[in-house]
């Protein structure tokens, strides 16, 4: 039997408490002390970011990626940008809340009011966000002051014209341009309006700047603006030369037609300038999200031999380190860290338990994990612990340890109905897992995450009934969970005669999410089924190249074995064999169409 693809939705608790193996769950650490600030302001590294109730898709983890890179850099413009951008599209309170803290500790007044706003809709009773939005929505009519307002073309065009006065006051204005046109959803008109805008200022980088930027929030999917903002970030730069911020959107601008190409620039502008630790961070975040993890962790070694004080890069190496399994040096540079008490509650602390549980240590894992300090974060740690406990094969310990958890709100007792189910599937125990899961559902009827896990589980008990029922209740409540119509749709494409519907469920998750490497395993998978080879293959060997994942891998295979391609195909399982010998999909392919030279085949 092909197991069901529980990898397609990572568990949020996992997702939160750990780095994810792709690499994208980086921690926060504090910035430097900003300026003054409104009484009562966090700082940004004050609040622990909370995981959003979302589903933490690749494209949502990347995109919180980018935040923490920049925060650790010290761009906070690019950081609070993200997480508002983020809280939009999960709805996630503590992501708008963290938005709003940043823009107002570092007076990013328009991205501050932008993200309250956001807040208060999430959380409409919170009294927090309410005062914030009033008291930021007072206008001085300068364009900073008109941001979110509602301002028209002419009124911006007044206010420009009134800061031309002051070279200083015009460029600070332009740069805050592109906040007046956040909550537009015509980007592409956005991009035109802010041309038009800059069109009587051609010798104002920061005009041409702005220009640039609104092309880039365009989604740069029209030619146009793609032509014209390479020509306006260009002209900025030849006004400006060298200025750090033009470079950095030159830059990602590049990257999203080419990331080799933004890459070679960042080089290029890096050799002449050895000591930007901004263009080194996002070169080294070009090179994450390409999986080039060994030359992004040389970008921050490079780094941290001209500055050995720098916690920030030292933060960054130990990352990568981790990222490349390194867990000797990781370790020690998260306990140096540990030792400086460097970064937000917690953060470190959890690397250092993720660490151990890594290596195997877990009861070494189990003590770091108690050890987090009470937070978010430290509440994670503790049902983590857990499943430390069922690793040492003391599960009736481990159910003790978490019925005696102090789970206050709906949502922890979710979790450690979460928790519960996983450490008995852990322990093999599927049964008793899905018992758990459907007491949580009578608990929480219809809770999203609780309705997902009982499907899994439900797989697994070849309770094919109840998983299409769990998984249609939930694409009722969510039509456009990618994971959730993947999910039903490759159960009744591998489990069922009903291909063709499975098929269509799967091609809506593929419109939402294109490049998630699991849907197109399913695609893969769905078109195998159909009798459709060639386009199997080109879907299977693009999930592949994405994520080198064993049940992938036993697909591709496959239909390169029907295809007569046995060789080709006895490659790919070998080598995914060597990376990951106990995947049992793997062997049991391998078994079913190669018995005689399976390892371990009777």
């Amino acid at each position: 039997m092909i197991e069901m693809r529980t990898h397609c939705r990572r568990i949020l608790l996992a997702a939160a408490v750990a780095a994810s193996s792709a690499g994208m769950a980086w921690a926060q650490p504090a910035p430097p002390a900003p300026a003054p600030q409104p009484a009562s302001a966090p700082t940004p590294g004050d609040a622990t970011p909370a995981k959003p109730r979302a589903e933490l898709t690749a494209e949502t983890m990347y995109r919180l990626l980018v935040g923490d890179v920049a925060l650790q850099r010290g761009d906070f413009v690019v950081a609070a940008r993200a997480y508002l951008e983020v809280a939009r599209d999960t709805g996630d309170a503590a992501l708008a809340r963290r938005a709003t803290e940043i823009g107002l500790a570092t007076r990013q007044r328009a991205i501050a009011l932008e993200a309250a706003r956001q807040w208060e809709k999430v959380e409409p009773d919170a009294e927090r966000p309410r005062q914030l939005v009033k008291a930021l929505s007072a206008s001085g009519g300068s364009v900073e002051a008109l941001a979110g307002g509602g301002a028209t073309k002419a009124e911006v065009e007044r206010a420009l014209a009134a800061a031309a006065a002051s070279p200083e006051a015009l460029a600070a204005a332009f740069l805050e341009l592109n906040r007046l046109f956040a909550h537009e959803t015509d980007k592409a008109a956005a991009f035109r309006t802010v041309s038009d805008l800059a069109q009587p200022y051609p010798n104002v980088a920061e005009a041409q700047f702005a220009v640039a930027l609104a092309g880039y929030a365009s989604g740069l999917t029209e030619l146009s603006i793609v032509t014209a903002s390479r020509v306006a970030i260009d002209r900025a730069l030849a006004q400006k030369p060298g200025w750090e911020r033009a470079v950095l959107l030159k830059s990602e601008i590049l990257n999203a037609e080419s990331p080799d190409v933004a890459a070679a620039y960042l080089q290029s502008y890096l050799q002449g300038n050895p000591g930007s630790r901004s263009a080194a961070g996002a070169l080294a975040q070009i090179y994450v999200g390409q999986k080039r993890y060994a030359e992004a962790r040389a970008v921050f070694e490079a780094l941290w031999t001209t500055d050995k004080g720098n916690r920030d890069v030292q933060f960054g190496l130990a990352v990568l380190a981790m990222q490349g399994k390194d867990w000797k040096t990781a370790e020690a540079l998260f306990e140096d860290l540990d030792r400086a008490d460097y970064g937000e509650t917690g953060v470190v602390e959890t690397y250092l338990a993720q660490i151990a549980e890594e290596t195997g240590r877990y009861q070494l894992a189990f003590d770091r994990y108690l050890a987090v300090p009470d937070s978010e974060r430290g509440w994670l740690a503790r049902l983590r612990a857990a499943a430390m406990l069922g690793k040492l094969d003391r599960v009736a310990e481990a159910k003790r340890y978490l019925a005696d958890l102090p789970a206050v709100t709906q949502e922890q007792r979710i979790q450690v109905r979460q928790a519960e189910a996983q450490l008995l599937r852990d322990a093999g125990d599927v049964a008793g897992a899905f018992a758990v899961l459907e007491k949580g559902l009578t608990e929480h009827p219809d809770d999203p995450d609780l309705l997902y896990d009982s499907a899994m589980v439900a797989e697994k008990l070849d309770r094919l009934d109840v998983v299409e029922a769990r998984l249609t209740r939930l694409i009722e409540q969510k039509p456009d969970s990618a994971q959730a119509l993947n999910s039903l749709g490759y159960t009744l494409v591998d489990r069922t005669p009903r291909v063709a519907e499975g098929f269509a469920l799967i091609e809506r998750a593929h419109k939402l999410s294109p490049k998630d490497p699991f849907i197109l395993d399913s695609m893969g998978w769905a078109l195998f089924r159909l009798g459709r080879l060639d386009a199997a293959e080109d879907y299977l060997r693009r999930a592949y190249a994405e994520r080198p994942d064993p049940e992938i891998a036993a697909h591709l295979g496959e239909v390169l074995w029907v295809k007569g391609e046995r060789d080709r195909a006895r490659e790919v399982w070998q080598s995914q064999l060597g990376a990951t010998p106990e995947s049992t999909v793997l062997v049991e392919t391998m078994r079913r169409l190669m018995p005689a030279s399976t390892p371990g085949a009777r």
